[in-house]
């Protein structure tokens, strides 16, 4: 299991004492009154009897995040460098290595990767710790100073160390930037006449457009299939539109409770597009928020089969406030429930982020199972047929379908941190574009035509030795047809498409995509009536 680990795991201001006077005056509970009171005690006698000068930005700012730490794993402080840079993921378009990031206890960590970015390519995974950039430590790591770090000319490398749990030692990538791709529906295609298939990657301002966009593209269909595995999430906004496309108006998405914030209710404003049909939604451990909060409505409103592996279960709400410098601070206000009203957010103890961030390890590593009884779950009824359910600690899925680890071995590992698939890439592709170009005029002629036989598989290896990576005949052995596989998904990629990357790698090697054709063909008998006829 750890191997499966090292692939899955591969995108309050305190002021001065007007602003305390302000919260007086607001109905607070006599204990934070009294609490401030004592601060704004400390605060006095620090800024009239310490003897030198006092860093007052750092000092705040050390005493914001402080506070926030000792709270929920998702409240955060961003400065105004930090907020240019988390508005680019989801506006703009930059260089750089395509990860998102945050600094906790002065460990730099990647909070996810960006779908089809450099660091994804070479294995970068969610809740890895770069300790080092370029060999330099860069433990206690300032959040500001990062994407300074990170970010750079296209073309250009950089080196990281990372520490990741399970993992024996200290794993190092050597990451060439690249443009990051601001869109969000990595790829769309027919699996045949009646059935599309769209993987979306997170939720930005332009993902509904691209989304409709994709499934109108493909003319009449009956069938969709969803893939919403390592969506890390983003716009709300955007995950209520999405799930409105396949339900009825009046539909509850999905509701907000906290005990500061007046509940609210998000339901399907009109009729959508693709209210009747067979959808299959796709998930997994690193499916969150925004993912979650689609696929918790489709499957309470039995409007979809979800299939996978239960979701990262991150169903807390976080409101945005500005602070005057441009650095702004997200405080977490309530808690998101499905339509049924099962909660999302899986459980934490506050100011333990850092082991509410490793459980996703330890749980992968458990080979945790589908039994409700081990979650310690209450059951939930769906709202048309009335299936079991479960909540509390993301979404489970309705077929559960295990981490596939064939083929992964340390050598393959190797390979993927060093980027060399990557880099024999763009060699090959210089050497032999145009006789592949005119060879394969479609996809369909590159898919059933071409093969990474022993020639390709052996300039491999040798690009490998040259950057020190030994030759592991074992290894290689078990890891042949996922490296061929991957090759030649690489090279349609480029040739065409990312689209053309999934259709090559989906059917060969995804027993999730192969559970979701399995639904497809047999749904009168898998999916107990589920999204047909409303």
């Amino acid at each position: 299991m750890k191997k499966y680990i090292l692939l899955m795991l591969m995108l309050l201001s305190v002021a001065a004492p007007t602003n305390a006077q302000l919260f007086r005056n607001q109905q607070q509970p006599a204990e934070a009154q009294e609490e401030l009171q004592k601060f704004d005690r400390f605060f006095q006698l620090l800024t009239t009897n310490f003897f030198d000068s006092i860093p007052y930005p750092q000092l705040i700012e050390t005493a914001i995040r402080s506070v926030l730490a000792e709270l929920d794993p998702h409240s955060v402080y961003l400065t105004a460098r930090e907020m240019q840079g988390q508005n680019e993921q989801f506006q703009g378009n930059f260089s750089g290595i395509g990860v998102e990031f945050n600094v906790l206890n002065d460990t730099l960590i990647i909070v996810n990767t960006v779908s089809g970015g450099p660091s994804e390519k070479v294995g970068v995974m969610p809740n890895d710790r770069i300790v080092a950039i370029d060999g330099e430590n860069v433990v206690g790591i300032l959040r500001e100073d990062v994407p300074s770090r990170l970010r750079g000319p296209r073309g250009t490398a950089v080196v990281i160390d990372v520490v990741r749990q399970g993992a024996p030692e200290v794993l190092q990538f050597r990451i060439v930037r690249d443009n990051i791709p601001i869109t969000t529906v990595d790829a769309t295609y027919k699996i045949d006449a009646n059935t599309g298939y769209v993987r979306v990657n997170r939720f930005a301002q332009t993902t509904m457009t691209e989304f409709r966009d994709a499934v109108r593209g493909m003319g009449a269909i009956d069938g969709l299939v969803l893939d919403l595995r390592g969506n890390g999430g983003g716009y709300l906004g955007m995950a209520i539109e999405m799930s409105n496309f396949f339900l009825d108006r009046g539909d509850m998405i999905v509701s907000t409770e906290g005990m500061r914030m007046r509940g609210q209710e998000h339901r399907a404003t009109r009729n959508g597009e693709f209210r009747r049909g067979r959808v299959v939604v796709l998930i997994d451990e690193l499916s969150a928020s925004a993912s979650e909060i689609v696929a918790g409505a489709l499957q309470d409103w039995d409007r979809a089969v979800i299939v996978g592996r239960r979701s990262f279960g991150k169903g807390l709400v976080q409101s945005q406030f500005p602070l005057q410098d441009g650095s702004a601070i997200r405080i977490t206000v309530a808690q998101y429930l499905t339509p049924t009203g099962r909660a999302i957010q899986r459980p934490f103890e506050m100011g333990h982020s850092d082991e509410y961030h490793q459980e996703l390890a330890r749980r992968i590593a458990s080979g945790e199972d589908m039994s409700a009884s081990d979650y310690g779950q209450s059951p939930f009824r769906t709202l048309r047929l009335g299936r079991t359910v479960y909540g509390g600690g993301g979404i489970f899925p309705d077929y559960f379908v295990p981490a596939d680890t064939e083929g992964v071995s340390d050598y393959l590992m190797r390979l993927l941190r060093m980027g060399i698939f990557s880099e024999f890439l763009v060699s090959y592709l210089d050497r032999n574009r145009t006789a592949l170009e005119a060879h394969y005029p479609t996809f369909e002629a590159f898919d059933s035509g071409f093969s990474v036989g022993d020639d390709i598989i052996g300039e491999i290896v040798a690009l490998a030795e040259r950057r020190e990576i030994a030759p592991d005949p074992e290894g290689l052995a078990a890891s042949r047809d996922f490296i061929a596989t991957q090759m030649k998904a690489l090279i349609a990629g480029r040739l065409w498409t990312n689209s053309e990357f999934f259709r090559v790698v989906n059917p060969r090697r995804d027993p999730v995509y192969k559970k979701a054709l399995e639904i497809m063909s047999d749904w009168d008998r898998m999916a107990s009536g589920i999204a047909m006829d409303r």
